[in-house]
């Protein structure tokens, strides 16, 4: 997939009509709730101590929602159920100007408090049913950062991807699947305060912000607030 993001694509898109109704953004937090994905905690190898103190983990944009439309779409506007609808397409361009904004000559912009711009993007590898969300929801992003998004780990690998992190400075953004979003905290160690038991299964606009601490990790959420419908409402 071309890492830059065609916007004359997304216009494109747009005006085939294929998506006939723009899906809802988080809503009701407390509806149709899949459990977090638990895994057995790891101990670090090395310190975080020295390293970023900074990793945000977001889910991956808005999907096909069954086998009618909204339709996921390739960038380059071919029908496929493991890519973003058009809203998430919009979502991924979007997320350009929530971590690495930019002022009007060009130079960067101030970013929203609580949000770090990234020097590590991580997404999880496509699995075997051919998702490429994750990957696709920060190729944008990725590009405008001049970065590679790191897809060597995938959904299922959380603890080796928390060893991952410990290899390289941050900050560092993580784009997963909602399901194992828990499981990556589980190895993270001590958190506080708790996060959420389980992120909502029809909730995409959400970043969860971890800053290293002496204690371990303290945890808020930061709504992303970028196309009509997201929520201010932080995931209880």
């Amino acid at each position: 997939m071309d890492g830059q993001f065609d916007r004359r694509s997304m216009l494109a898109l747009a005006a085939t009509g294929a998506v006939s109704a723009a899906l809802t953004a988080c809503g009701s937090r407390t509806k149709h709730d899949i459990k977090a994905a638990t895994a057995t905690p790891v101990t670090p190898q090395r310190s975080f101590g020295r390293l970023s103190k900074t990793l945000m983990i977001i889910r991956h944009a808005e999907k096909p929602t069954g086998t009618g439309a909204p339709y996921g779409v390739t960038q380059a506007g071919v029908r496929d159920a493991g890519s973003l609808t058009v809203r998430g397409w919009m979502r991924a361009g979007a997320l350009v100007d929530l971590f690495n904004p930019r002022g009007s000559d060009g130079t960067p912009a101030p970013l929203r408090q609580g949000i770090s711009r990234p020097a590590v993007v991580f997404a999880a590898k496509p699995d075997s049913n051919g998702s490429s969300r994750p990957q696709e929801t920060v190729t944008p992003l990725a590009a405008a950062l001049n970065l590679q998004v790191d897809t060597r780990l995938a959904k299922g690998q959380e603890a080796d991807l928390v060893a991952a992190l410990q290899d390289a400075p941050g900050p560092f953004l993580v784009s997963w699947e909602y399901e194992r979003i828990g499981a990556i905290i589980t190895n993270l160690g001590p958190v506080d305060p708790t996060p959420p038991e389980s992120w909502p299964a029809d909730c995409f606009d959400m970043v969860y912000v971890f800053s290293r601490n002496a204690n371990g990790w303290a945890f808020t959420q930061v709504p992303q607030m970028l196309l009509a419908g997201d929520s201010p409402t932080p995931i209880t």
